[in-house]
Parts: structure tokens; sequence; C-alpha cells
């Protein structure tokens, strides 16, 4: 690790509480490297004093470093079993339903979320928690304003029910934004809350190193109700599951034994 970067990558540290060592650091000097050189900086040096010295820099910084790609029911196919296989055993005799969506970037996972539970139980009585390390995201979250293809893998009547069309905008319904408390959350470094039937962390672990992957496995586990499940994106198998405390229910679905 170039001198220039691992320097930088202490004084974010320091400075933010985010460790970007516990990213695979080819991608994350890749992406760093493209942003300050369109920003006119020669090295990571000259980048961090900017960085220190102007905090909207900083808020681009970090909204850049976080990768924001979402859309509703992306993968499709996962939710399909999610719905039909996952919630039916999760929801049997339980009557408050806790779920977490960690990393959810601009809100699309936590409402998909929402209006699939709403098949089953009151939208009341649902409680979701969706946290992101990026206000910015949080912020748009929170805003619940969408183009047109945040949605193209939505079903129609999902579409119909729960979103009004403005424009070339689709604004998300008030029924389901309240469902979803957003929180701003490192998930590498803070606590994690506890007791949650389904956790859905999918399309972030595969930035992450071994050594991290491992400890937020662990952490996912011990905050699952016995019988709770980890859903994780499709290119994020767990090949050994049983070493965090997990089985497979389904291919990307782990069930805390």
């Amino acid at each position: 690790m170039s001198n220039d970067y691992s320097e930088f990558i202490q004084g974010i540290k320091r400075k933010t509480g985010i460790d970007l060592s516990l990213y695979k650091e080819a991608q994350m000097k890749r992406r760093l490297t493209a942003l300050f050189e369109k920003k006119g900086y020669g090295n990571f040096q000259e980048f961090f004093s900017a960085l220190n010295r102007d905090s909207e820099q900083m808020e681009e910084f970090l909204d850049r470093m976080t990768i924001n790609v979402s859309e509703f029911y992306r993968n499709y196919k996962r939710w399909e079993v999610l719905e039909n296989k996952i919630l039916p055993r999760l929801l049997k005799g339980n009557t408050s339903f806790k779920v977490w969506s960690a990393a959810c970037s601009t809100g699309e996972e936590p409402y998909t979320l929402s209006m699939i539970l709403s098949k089953y139980i009151p939208l009341s009585n649902g409680s979701i928690t969706a946290t992101d390390i990026d206000k910015n995201a949080l912020q748009r979250a929170k805003n619940g304003v969408y183009p047109e293809r945040s949605l193209s893998e939505i079903p129609l009547e999902m579409k119909k029910n729960f979103f009004t069309q403005e424009g070339p905008l689709f604004k998300l319904k008030d029924e389901v934004k309240r469902t979803v408390t957003f929180k701003q959350q490192n998930l590498l470094s803070d606590p994690f809350e506890g007791k949650y039937d389904l956790i859905v962390c999918r399309n972030v672990l595969i930035y992450f190193t071994e050594d991290a992957k491992n400890l937020l496995y662990k952490k996912f586990n011990a905050a699952l109700k016995p019988g709770g499940v980890l859903f994780v994106g499709s290119t994020e198998q767990i090949f050994n599951p049983s070493q965090y405390g997990f089985e497979t229910e389904d291919t990307f679905f782990y069930k805390k034994i």
C-alpha cells in the first residue's frame, strides 16, 4: 500500500470513523483516484487537505465512496422466494415483526420489503429499520421520489397501488413511507440492535475484505432471533454458513440455528 494512500486512510478514519482499509483496496483506490483527479488534485495528500477544509467536499466524497445502485425488486426471483417461502414461516404465530434493511442506499429495498409485507400483515404492524452510512442517500430515501428506471422490476399492481406519477417521477405513498425508519449507521463500527426476524443486506458485502465479512456475519447472527433470516445479494453466497451459526434455508437466505 502506498504511503500516500495509507496516510489518507488513517486521516479519514480519524475524521469520520470510517475505516477504508476494510474495503477491497484496488476497487476503493480506483474510485477515489478518479474522484480526486476529476477535482484537479495531484495525490491523496492534497485531496485529504481539501476534504479536511471543506465539509461540502467531504459529503460528496462520502457519497461517492458508497455504492448507491438500487432499484425496487432488484433480482426479482429472490424476492418471490422471500414472499412465498421465507415470510410465511417467519410470520407464523408472530404478532410483531421486526425487519432491518442494512446498507439501504436510497430506500428502494426497505420500501420493497414494506410492500411485500403488506400482503400478509397490516402496514402498521411491521417495524422496518433501514440504515446506511451515506446521509445524502438517506435523505433521498426519506423523500421517496424515484425515476422510472428504479421501478422497472416492480409488479404493475404494486406500482398502481403504492405510487403516484408526477411527470417523469414516481412518488411513493405516505402509508408505505411511514413504515420505514431511516438512520445513519456504519456497519463495520457501530453496534447493532437485536431481536430481528429478518435482516436484508444485499450487494454490499462484495465490497468488503474477507475479515470484514467474517465480522459482519457474526454481528448479523447475533442481531437475529433464533430462526431469523439473513437475506444477502446474488453474488454474496455464504459458502460455510455453519461457522457463523447459520444454515441455508434457500439460495441467498440463511437461517439462524
